[in-house]
């Protein structure tokens, strides 16, 4: 029975073999967000299906449901069958290629009459696009970078679909007999945004029964390998995992070896010869004599080099080695240090819920300040906002905020677009009355980059613009961010005091950890927000903590970890 995985997947091919169609984009959006509601998800839609409320599901109307129904009975939907004979579905592979759009795609076939990626390099390399009607050699050129940055991407799996299943792994294995412990490792425990196969690591003396429930998990499609204490397995959506398993005894040696990074762990080695010592992932032993020292845990390990522990997150041989010798390792910034969202979406835009259900549910998380932040109205998409609707928007979070008193603090705010020429959607009068002004880039990413650091840098600059949300606009998989200058980006941000925004969200996750590192040395503030459009979409705030911690943050580097008190203080030296 298909997962949720493979319904989204479906669904997004529907969605982008309609877009080249040429069909209206409310009903490819019906299918996409279809497509995000169910990998949202906290439970398979197949229970939904047997429990008679697809419905319930948010995003799923009566003829979605009925799609569903048909995948999950039969596993082939005859709307999608049809479609494909219409539009060669391996057209839906080149929207993944950067400024390949479907109207382009659509020409391009039907004038070349080509369906292949490598039959569109070739024409391109042939000259043969740039004859096309609205087309030209910068096209074309473009294409031919575009399918170049598509070669590049590794098909590393991005972490918010690799730390759940990860999860979901770990908690079965915990509850088999006589499993001490399970924990992930290699770059998914150190928090990359992109992960290889998973790593699981147990700590059982009997390794039978581990290796029995890992083979029978929900899902597994295939057993790569068994032995007696590595199990490897693939899942249905193409996900490998491997399970080692270890002597209770020498768990924390093993933990610390797989979760890397490599670099890290020579530096631990080096230590460890310092001291006499040789260290494996089984275990120190002392170089004279031959005699183990053995680790239950990671602390120990640390302990018997002298350090104090390491949080996984720094372990990118990046100085933490050093710090921790100077006992200088920060204190690292955590969930629960998070006192406001700055960026949060409500039915005004492209949210699910009413700005009063995102109140309550944000309060509910133990958030004090939200700011909603429905987007502008050039991103007409999204049902970006004129200032009229503004206006009616803040009598609304008025009224709102009368109504939940102390329990949060509402902020009127817009996320505005910068737009493809640098301007701001509104102008500056309107942007100085709203309590916040967070600026992004959605559109016309793939300018050349002295024109798309221009635009940034006009936006960081204007006085009335608090966070850049976002900032290189990337979408992991699928989309390299902007092509910036991000040396000129962060110099600017630190000369004007913006704060940069570290977006939550699994397929952004934009600043990365190495450019908020940098801002953080720089002086500039950094705020780490959700970017929630649903109530399940704060429980991300998890990941953007993690991008945090890898960038080594603490809570005064993040603008909503500050009180309410210091957080306003700060809005108003900004002229808010």
């Amino acid at each position: 029975m298909m997962n949720n995985r493979q319904l989204a997947d479906t669904f997004t091919l529907i969605a982008n073999l309609l877009e080249i169609k040429g069909e209206i984009i409310y009903k490819t959006l019906a299918y996409r967000k279809a497509a995000e509601s169910l990998l949202s998800l906290g439970r398979e839609a197949a229970e939904y299906w047997k429990e008679g409320k697809l419905e319930d599901i948010p995003g799923v109307g009566k003829a979605i449901a009925e799609k569903i129904d048909e995948l999950l009975r039969t596993g082939k939907l005859e709307f999608l069958e049809k479609l494909k004979q219409e539009v060669p579905e391996e057209l839906a592979s080149w929207l993944a290629v950067p400024g390949l759009g479907p109207k382009k795609i659509a020409l391009i076939w039907k004038t070349l009459g080509i369906t292949a990626l490598s039959d569109l390099e070739t024409a391109a390399k042939e000259g043969k696009l740039r004859s096309l009607p609205g087309m030209g050699a910068k096209s074309e050129s473009a294409i031919l970078e575009g399918i170049a940055s598509l070669a590049r991407r590794s098909g590393r799996i991005p972490l918010g679909r690799a730390y759940p299943l990860a999860q979901e792994i770990v908690r079965t294995l915990k509850g088999v007999k006589g499993v001490v412990a399970a924990e992930p490792a290699g770059s998914l425990r150190r928090m990359r945004s992109t992960v290889g196969d998973l790593d699981i690591l147990v700590a059982a003396k009997d390794s039978v029964p581990v290796m029995e429930a890992v083979v029978n998990l929900p899902g597994v499609s295939r057993v790569l390998g068994k032995g007696e204490t590595k199990v490897s397995i693939e899942f249905a959506d193409g996900i490998r995992a491997q399970v080692w398993v270890h002597p209770p005894q020498r768990f924390g040696t093993a933990l610390q070896y797989a979760t890397g990074s490599k670099d890290h762990n020579v530096q631990l080695r080096q230590l460890a010869l310092e001291k006499g010592l040789s260290l494996s992932e089984h275990s120190f032993t002392k170089v004279k004599g031959g005699k183990e020292i053995l680790c239950a845990t990671e602390e120990e390990v640390y302990a018997t080099l002298g350090l104090p522990w390491i949080p996984p997150e720094l372990r990118e041989d990046r100085g933490e080695v050093q710090a921790a010798k100077a006992n200088k390792l920060p204190k690292l910034i955590e969930v629960k240090d998070i006192k406001a969202d700055l960026q949060v979406h409500s039915t005004w835009s492209d949210g699910k819920l009413s700005m009063l259900e995102m109140a309550r549910a944000a309060a509910k998380r133990g958030i004090k300040v939200i700011a909603f932040t429905d987007h502008s109205v050039s991103l007409g998409v999204t049902g970006g906002l004129s200032i009229e609707r503004h206006e009616q928007q803040a009598a609304e979070i008025k009224a709102i905020q009368k109504q939940l008193g102390d329990e949060i603090l509402i902020l009127h705010a817009s996320e505005v677009e910068i737009k493809a020429d640098g301007s701001l959607d509104y102008p500056d009068e309107f942007l100085a009355s709203l309590d916040l002004v967070l600026a992004s880039m959605h559109t016309s990413l793939r300018q050349p980059r002295e024109k798309v650091t221009e635009r940034m840098l006009n936006a960081i600059r204007n006085p009335h613009v608090d966070i850049i949300g976002h900032p290189t606009g990337r979408l992991i998989p699928d989309r390299e961010g902007a092509d910036l200058d991000m040396d000129a980006v962060l110099n600017a941000a630190a000369e004007s005091g913006v704060a940069l925004e570290i977006n939550a969200h699994p397929s952004r996750l934009d600043l990365d950890d190495m450019y908020a590192r940098r801002a953080k040395e720089l002086g500039i503030p950094l705020s780490i927000n959700t970017d929630a459009h649903s109530e399940g979409d704060f429980d991300m705030l998890f990941y953007g903590v993690a991008i945090a911690r890898r960038a080594w943050l603490t809570k005064n580097d993040v603008i909503n970890a500050w009180s309410t008190e210091k957080l306003l203080k700060w809005l108003k030296n900004r002229g808010k």
